[in-house]
């Protein structure tokens, strides 16, 4: 019996998609539940599972098309073998072999779908490249390095010159170029960041947080904290909840505009940044002043494994009140963090630099971050956003607030 493979009804607010990359090609043998095809969408890349098992019969939609909700992807013939599976000679059945597709030859190789788009893109198997990826996933970088090590005759830094006559040593340029589309994130990224710079009237205002008590109070609780709760004890939940409290106070940093409106939210939905393969992606935690530490690091930890390896819903990365953002990961000194509409501020983390600080009377060093807050000054004044940026200074530097709430 022929199954038609249709695309399945996509995220809310998402009229679209774009077929990134089949897995099979016509005439393959498939497993019930087996990845057929992505799907990209402006946020996630969803996966098209075989309903049963058979083989592929006929792809409808090539590679790169624009695909909506309930088209018709490929045939599948249910519990069918394919050809090779019986002898035309004799008759007799030949050996059954399941031809699992390049890059799924592996199990223990891990990639996201850009990493085998770009994978098939060279015809390289996953199993090719050394993953430096958490758990020895394979990462677009891993697959960059591994093309231009290849033993192609172009010389990569390190690498000693190759000698001709006279002792000389030449080294080949290489000069080539290598036009490629943006993804559908990348597209919906850039179109978000300069409607933003038109459309709000965005101001930024800095401060230092010296975060000795922070660092001190993790030294001492971190081990009882893991052993207790499972989970490490990191900087975001103390950032998130000292945020949540300046919000409350400062209610309006937690609002949004729409239209000519002003929309206060009762509640705090914090989206904390995420830097994965695709590109950036804010999944949100929900109700954050509910949590407790221990709550808010597991689900970061659950909502930010499942937006770098593929796998978060769409309804995770909408609905936030307030983001923060932490470019110290990547040794950022100082930046001026772009809003994420319809928010009307957001909150960007730096590197902690030991820098020498006065303290009473004494110069010490002291383990100082800088803090940026950029806003939308259409609704919040500067006296607003100073004011939150100093509640937020204030309980760092002496966490113990945190607890008692003042």
């Amino acid at each position: 019996m022929s199954i038609e493979i249709k695309v399945p009804q996509l995220p809310e607010s998402v009229s679209d998609a774009t077929l990134v990359n089949w897995h099979h090609k016509a005439g393959d043998t498939v497993a019930r539940d087996e990845n057929l095809v992505d799907l990209e969408t402006d946020k996630v890349v969803l996966e098209v599972p075989a309903p049963t098992a058979g083989v592929l019969q006929e792809i409808l939609i090539k590679d790169g098309a624009t695909v909506t909700a309930g088209e018709v992807l490929a045939l599948l013939n249910e519990g069918e073998a394919s050809s090779s599976s019986v002898s035309a000679k004799s008759g007799t059945p030949a050996v059954e072999t399941t031809q699992l597709p390049k890059n799924e030859a592996s199990v223990s190789v891990k990639t996201s779908p850009a990493v085998r788009r770009l994978l098939d893109e060279h015809d390289l198997d996953a199993t090719m490249v050394t993953g430096t990826g958490k758990d020895g996933r394979v990462t677009k970088a891993d697959v960059m390095s591994f093309l231009k090590s290849d033993h192609s005759g172009i010389v990569t830094p390190g690498d000693p010159a190759p000698a001709i006559a006279g002792g000389e040593h030449v080294v080949a340029l290489d000069r080539s170029e290598q036009r490629v589309p943006m993804t559908r994130l990348r597209a919906r990224i850039a179109e978000r960041l300069v409607a933003v710079q038109t459309s709000a009237a965005m101001l930024t205002t800095f401060n230092e947080v010296d975060l000795t008590e922070v660092m001190a109070l993790r030294r001492r609780y971190k081990e009882s904290f893991e052993k207790e709760h499972g989970v490490r004890l990191g900087f975001m939940s103390f950032f998130a909840k000292a945020v949540t409290e300046a919000l409350k106070k400062f209610p309006v940093v937690n609002a949004s505009v729409e239209g000519t409106d002003i929309i206060y939210h009762n509640y705090y939905d914090i989206g904390v940044a995420v830097s994965t393969e695709r590109g950036l992606m804010v999944p949100v935690l929900r109700d954050v002043d509910q949590m407790s530490f221990a709550q808010f690091e597991s689900e970061l930890g659950a909502i930010a494994k499942r937006a770098q390896d593929g796998s978060i819903g769409m309804e995770e990365l909408t609905g936030g009140t307030f983001t923060i953002t932490n470019g110290g990961v990547f040794g950022s000194m100082m930046s001026t963090p772009i809003l994420n509409q319809p928010q009307s501020a957001i909150l960007g983390m730096h590197t902690i630099q030991q820098r020498p600080m006065v303290v009473g009377d004494a110069i010490l060093a002291r383990p100082m971050m800088y803090v940026a807050l950029t806003y939308d000054h259409r609704i919040i004044d500067g006296k607003d956003s100073v004011q939150f940026l100093v509640t937020v200074k204030q309980l760092l530097e002496d966490p113990s607030r945190l607890l008692l709430q003042i």
